[in-house]
């Protein structure tokens, strides 16, 4: 780390942080007009997206610089518009380290009761592990958990409070990076911010999920399904949100029975 980076850190809070990173994303979005991008998250239109690094690669045309969304992002809003009844009918709603655009669309929502929280006070309104929610079983209709689960170190602990969390018939939305072709890789002795970004893509993951997620999601109280929703959006309303290639995209729609 320079020294430029380290005497920033050091005056700025982390939310002070986040927030100079979004007005410099905001920035560079004045020099992309145009329409060949659109978020439907937050309604505009940009000649592209920005990209996007994870510091071993970078995906073109991935992150909207007015909101942030991502394509995982705009593929779920997509989902939530279209197959449920999210935004129709009076519904409680768990959101689980909550994207920022999404955030706001849900609070807007007069139907909803939302809740959002995060370990971490600066990224949600409540403070909440994932492993001992703060709420009564069968509180929630829908609970939202997105790329949360590959960096909690006791992840069956956190899918059973996502599970007694939401009520029965309700339905859990998780989604997480998926290898295309291996199980999950966990390796304990992978505890460097390299190590982890060169075995599992990104430094903050402690696991790679892989073909086997939908297994390791299954309860005997719950039905799971895996869903590519970006395969059902048409082709060109798809380009244009730029939905990814299904590594980052996929739904795990988890139904409480």
């Amino acid at each position: 780390m320079s020294i430029f980076k380290i005497i920033y850190k050091a005056l700025f809070s982390e939310k002070i942080r986040i927030n100079n990173r979004k007005r410099f994303k905001k920035l560079k979005g004045l020099f992309l007009k145009g329409n060949n991008a659109y978020c439907n998250c937050c309604g505009r239109s940009f000649s592209k997206f920005l990209d996007k690094s994870n510091g071993i690669d970078s995906r073109h045309n991935a992150e909207c610089p007015n909101c942030g969304s991502l394509e995982r992002t705009r593929v779920l809003l997509e989902f939530l518009k279209n197959e449920t009844d999210l935004f129709s009918k009076s519904n409680s709603l768990l959101h689980i380290a909550p994207e920022d655009t999404l955030k706001e669309i849900f609070k807007k929502s007069e139907n909803l009761y939302y809740v959002n929280g995060d370990i971490n006070r600066d990224f949600a309104d409540e403070v909440i592990d994932i492993t001992s929610i703060h709420y009564p079983d069968n509180t929630f209709d829908y609970i939202i958990c997105s790329h949360v689960l590959g960096h909690v170190p006791n992840e069956k602990q956190a899918i059973e409070e996502l599970y007694r969390t939401l009520k029965i018939g309700g339905k859990a939305f998780i989604l997480t990076p998926i290898h295309p072709e291996n199980n999950t890789f966990e390796n304990k002795e992978i505890v460097t911010d390299y190590d982890r970004l060169i075995n599992y893509g990104e430094k903050d993951l402690i696991r790679l999920h892989g073909q086997d997620f939908e297994e390791r999601l299954k309860r005997e109280n719950t039905v799971v399904k895996m869903i590519d929703y970006r395969l059902q959006i048409e082709a060109a309303y798809a380009k244009k949100l730029s939905v990814g290639d299904g590594y980052r995209e996929l739904i795990f729609l988890c139904q409480k029975t």
